[in-house]
């Protein structure tokens, strides 16, 4: 593989061969998206009207084996998988009070 002018500058630029404990952007989450998705329920199947951040995992992991959707119930599952995958899910924790209103 031949090293190029941009590879060295990919290594200098990149967060991942950072000598310090900052890595890259820190992720800030759009408050209004989480609520959004907080509120959001599933429309049809086994677990009709439950909301989508509280479906099991293994259901989630399921639908993602399948294909999510390609609307945006869809991009919702997207990214109540991945808050799962990622043990993001206390997340909604300050959110669950505000369900249904």
């Amino acid at each position: 593989m031949q090293h190029t002018d941009d590879d060295e500058q990919y290594e200098q630029d990149s967060s991942m061969n950072s000598d310090d404990n900052e890595s890259g952007t820190p992720v800030c989450p759009d408050y209004h998206q989480l609520l959004k998705l907080a509120q959001a329920k599933m429309p049809y199947g086994k677990y009709a009207g439950r909301y989508l951040v509280d479906l099991p995992e293994s259901y989630v992991v399921w639908l993602s084996r399948k294909g999510f959707p390609q609307d945006e119930l869809g991009d919702m599952l997207r990214t109540v998988y991945e808050i799962k995958m990622n043990g993001l899910e206390y997340l909604f924790e300050p959110l669950k009070g505000l369900q249904g209103k």
